[in-house]
C-alpha cells in the first residue's frame, strides 16, 4: 500500500471516458484534485459530458488526449482495445498507460472470461505499446458506485499490477486519491489474466445479490 497524500500526478487522460467506468473515475479522481482529460472517439462529445460532469474535467478526441496527459487510463470496451492502442502508441510513448479492460463474455448462463492470444488485457496493451509501462488496475470498481454522488467513500481495494516498482506505486497513489479505496500491489503483468477474469464472477455475484459488490484483501 501507499500513503494517500495529496500529490501531483499531471493530467491524467482517460481513453473511453465517456463510457460509464470512465465517468466514474473521471469524476473521484477530479474531485480529489487531479487533472482529468475525457477522450473518445468524437471530441465534441467528450466536451459535452465533459461540461456536464463538471469539476475541471476537459473533453478531447483520443488521439489528443493521449498525447496531452502525463498518465493514461484505458476504460475502452474490449472488442476496441487492440486497434485503438495500436493507433495511439506514438502518443503513449514514455507514458504509464493504466488497462482496466476486462476481456468478457456474455450468454445466457451468464458473464465469463475469454481467452486472449497475448494472456490477458494487460499484456495485449504492452506488447503493442513496447515504448510504454503499462500497469493494471481499477479493474473491479463498481461504475454504479463510481458514478453515484450520494456514495462518499468505495469499499474496496484496487489490485495494481506491472513490472516497473516506480509505475505500480504511482497508480497505487492515483487509486487512493478515491476515499475508501486502498491500492494493492498483486503482482506483475503476467498475472493479470486472473484479475480481469475475476471481474465474470464478481457481475455473477452483483447479479444474484443485487449488489456493487467490489474486493477487500484481508490480513493487509
Amino acid at each position: 500500500m501507499t500513503e494517500a497524500t495529496t500529490r501531483d500526478f499531471g493530467t491524467v487522460g482517460i481513453l473511453g471516458g465517456t463510457g460509464p467506468q470512465g465517468r466514474g473515475l473521471a469524476v473521484r479522481l477530479a474531485q480529489a484534485g487531479v487533472s482529468v482529460v475525457l477522450g473518445s472517439r468524437d471530441a465534441a462529445r467528450a466536451t459535452e459530458i465533459a461540461t456536464t460532469l463538471g469539476h475541471g474535467i476537459l473533453g478531447a478526441d483520443n488521439d489528443t488526449c493521449a498525447r496531452d496527459s502525463d498518465m493514461v487510463i484505458v476504460a475502452v470496451p474490449w472488442d476496441g482495445h487492440g486497434a485503438l492502442l495500436t493507433s495511439l502508441a506514438p502518443s503513449l510513448q514514455n507514458k504509464i498507460v493504466i488497462d482496466c479492460v476486462n476481456p468478457l463474455g456474455f450468454d445466457k448462463q451468464g458473464p465469463y472470461a475469454l481467452a486472449v492470444a497475448a494472456g490477458s488485457a494487460c499484456e495485449q496493451a504492452q506488447s503493442l505499446l513496447p515504448d510504454s509501462v503499462v500497469v493494471g488496475a481499477f479493474h473491479h470498481l463498481s461504475a454504479e458506485l463510481l458514478e453515484d454522488p450520494q456514495v462518499v467513500s468505495i469499499d474496496a481495494d484496487v489490485l495494481v499490477l506491472g513490472d516497473d516498482r516506480d509505475a505500480t506505486d504511482t497508480v497505487q497513489a492515483l487509486a487512493e486519491q478515491i476515499p475508501g479505496i486502498r491500492g494493492m500491489y498483486a503482482g506483475r503483468l503476467r498475472n493479470a489474466h486472473q484479475v480481469e477474469a475475476f471481474t465474470a464472477n464478481l457481475i455473477a455475484i452483483n447479479r444474484r445479490y443485487k449488489t456493487h459488490s467490489g474486493v477487500r484483501i484481508a490480513g493487509v
